[in-house]
């Protein structure tokens, strides 16, 4: 009965019993959730020291109506059982700190690795939780927020040719004409090859298709901007995909730097203070190149699981169910 709403109505089709008592019935005795230990405290935290480890990955989840809750994994269970360590709610370092030193400090001392997003709490949650662990910003945050900067610039375009295309809209009514809008080499109006350029953008030269090839060619000519920023991000990627070891990436990312001093774009000069205030953690995924894959996977479980129950109406039912499956 892993899957208890849909199971519940199911079987109560099956045997003509009323689904939603059946449901109930099973929440309320079968399961074994009003004599779970952890039950009393359950909306605010659960925490199972036994499945700690040597390597971990911290991250955020949101179970309903946009409440956020801290979740601690161990790499070592793949995402299966004993993988889920504890879940907090909110993102409030204090609180999360304080659950965490519920776990003996022998046992915290014991973990080696912890990867994490860029957020100054969770750097502050793992420091201070897990003293003798090493620190690995995960670098798909850091590939991200440049994917988002060039995403950005496309938008910003996007924008005007909208505006730039209304008030031709005006003026061929003002002369009482009909519009017609120019359509460019490709088959595409101004318009339509920002909006369809976004997947591309995302993507490596090598992955485009014919269609995107000549796409590309058309809006880097007419917005060189975006091919600047392309490149920048595309950059960035290499540096992780290609350096051997963190002195090679170190001294990739220093002439990465300038070239983004060279194109004074805001946003790319945010990404790289961002990364230099991250410098020390983000560096410390080429010993390993350990990442936050794992956390990402099991966020990905824990929506999943949410679908099955057509959304969260009992979070600590919702719990329970979740830390018997990963607990």
């Amino acid at each position: 009965m892993d899957n208890t709403p849909i199971s519940c109505k199911v079987i109560g089709e099956l045997f003509q019993l009323d689904g939603k008592r059946l449901q109930e019935q099973y929440a309320a005795h079968l399961s074994g959730y009003t004599s779970w230990k952890q039950l009393e405290h359950a909306q605010q935290w659960i925490l199972y020291p036994e499945n700690i480890g040597e390597n971990l990955s911290l991250d955020e989840t949101c179970l309903s109506n946009g409440d956020l809750y801290t979740i601690l994994t161990n790499k070592a269970a793949k995402g299966k059982k004993g993988a889920l360590i504890a879940m907090v709610k909110g993102t409030v370092s204090d609180t999360v700190i304080e659950v965490l030193h519920k776990i003996p400090e022998s046992k915290r001392k014991k973990v080696k690795e912890i990867t994490l997003d860029l957020a100054p709490t969770m750097e502050r949650i793992a420091k201070r939780s897990f003293p003798k662990a090493k620190l690995v910003s995960d670098r798909f945050h850091v590939q991200k927020l440049a994917s988002d900067a060039v995403q950005e610039i496309r938008i910003k375009h996007r924008w005007a040719a909208i505006d730039q295309e209304n008030k031709e809209i005006e003026y061929a009514k003002e002369l009482k004409k009909r519009y017609v809008p120019e359509v460019l080499e490709n088959g595409d109006t101004l318009k339509q090859l920002l909006i369809r350029s976004r997947f591309l953008l995302h993507q490596r030269e090598s992955k485009w298709s014919a269609s995107q090839v000549h796409r590309s060619e058309v809006l880097f000519r007419l917005y060189p901007d975006l091919k600047q920023a392309y490149d920048l991000s595309m950059e960035l990627s290499n540096i992780f995909h290609q350096s051997k070891n963190r002195l090679v990436a170190f001294k990739k990312l220093a002439l990465w730097y300038n070239s983004v001093e060279k194109f004074e774009v805001k946003t790319f000069n945010t990404i790289a203070r961002t990364i230099q205030n991250n410098y020390e953690y983000i560096l410390n995924y080429f010993d390993n190149r350990s990442t936050n894959a794992s956390a990402e996977s099991f966020n990905a479980k824990v929506k999943a699981l949410r679908s099955q129950f057509r959304g969260v109406r009992d979070i600590s039912f919702f719990l329970f169910r979740l830390q018997k499956i990963y607990a």
